[in-house]
């Protein structure tokens, strides 16, 4: 992963501090490619411990086609709670009794959390992202009211015709990008293409127009390279590379310090995912059937979300 740890110094010694959508502020570089040999070992960072249950479970939501948090809030996973707990303060006019990051706005998210465990009306109503990327891969709507499974399609590809160069899945669905109306941004990662090598290695590249370099990027890189070895095992394949581009790579400036701490501490060497070799089917993965071995991370490091 020194690819990545490349990747954060070039933004600290030639990003541009810059205004963004969140207030918080970033220091930005714009273009920037980073490759990951999944032959080699699982790329998921050793030099802070990443959290391998939210990885998980998040991808398998994506696959699931879901669009609503209840699904992650059941099992635990808290990556996407500011985003609707947002939408429900702006909706209730709630702003100014729980600004945001306070101590209590993150006491009232917590008892929204809870509510959506307990109640799946509430759930139901307040939970829904909008179109993000479940949708988009699983559902995505054509002008005709025809629904896209982007996925299935990829993984019909790969199998009948590997040296196709239209084997893509987009998530930049400009109808639902121009009627987003919800907190959560417009889909950072935007498109991925797959590529089937001639000794029979799938290898998927990434577009991220938009890279929270420090807190959402190394959930990324784990993410497509899970997903790439699930799509090669039921396509009779194996691991190639994850390549990942990225449009604006920033570093947000209330995370200088975490990525500082970052930089100071050794490499250790890469983990192996091993997945049930009896999935032969995309859909059929569970949580269970996915799992990382020998991971030794250092400890983590925390870092507010910019919402």
């Amino acid at each position: 992963m020194r690819e990545y740890l490349q990747l954060l110094q070039h933004i600290l010694d030639h990003g541009e501090e810059r205004a963004d959508r969140t207030g918080v502020g970033t220091k930005s570089v714009f273009g920037y490619q980073t490759r990951y040999d999944l032959s080699k070992g699982f790329p998921l960072l050793t030099t802070k411990k990443m959290a391998l249950r939210a990885i998980t479970h998040e991808l398998l939501w994506f696959l699931g086609g879901d669009t609503n948090i209840k699904y992650l809030v059941d099992h635990d996973v808290k990556i996407w709670n500011e985003w609707p707990f947002q939408d429900y303060l702006d909706a209730n006019k709630l702003n100014e009794k729980f600004p945001r990051y306070s101590d209590i706005w993150k006491e009232e998210m917590g008892r929204f959390i809870e509510q959506m465990k307990a109640d799946p009306e509430f759930a139901k109503k307040w939970g829904d992202l909008g179109p993000v990327y479940g949708k988009q891969w699983r559902r995505w709507q054509g002008p005709d009211g025809k629904m896209y499974d982007q996925i299935a399609d990829a993984i019909e590809q790969i199998k009948k015709n590997p040296a196709s160069r239209r084997i893509l899945v987009s998530a930049w669905n400009v109808s639902d990008v121009r009627g987003h109306t919800k907190t959560a941004p417009p889909l950072c990662h935007t498109l991925f293409q797959f590529y089937v090598t001639n000794d029979k290695r799938l290898c998927c590249q990434l577009y991220q127009r938009s890279a929270d370099t420090f807190l959402g990027v190394p959930f990324n890189i784990a993410s497509y390279s899970m997903l790439t070895c699930m799509i090669a095992q039921v396509c009779g394949l194996q691991p190639g590379e994850f390549i990942h581009t990225l449009g604006d790579a920033h570093i947000y400036l209330n995370h200088l310090d975490q990525v500082k701490e970052q930089l100071s501490r050794e490499v250790r060497p890469q983990p192996q995912l091993k997945l049930n070799p009896a999935i032969k089917n995309i859909d059929d993965f569970k949580f269970e059937d996915i799992e990382i071995v020998n991971y030794d991370p250092h400890p983590a490091i925390k870092a507010p979300i910019a919402v």
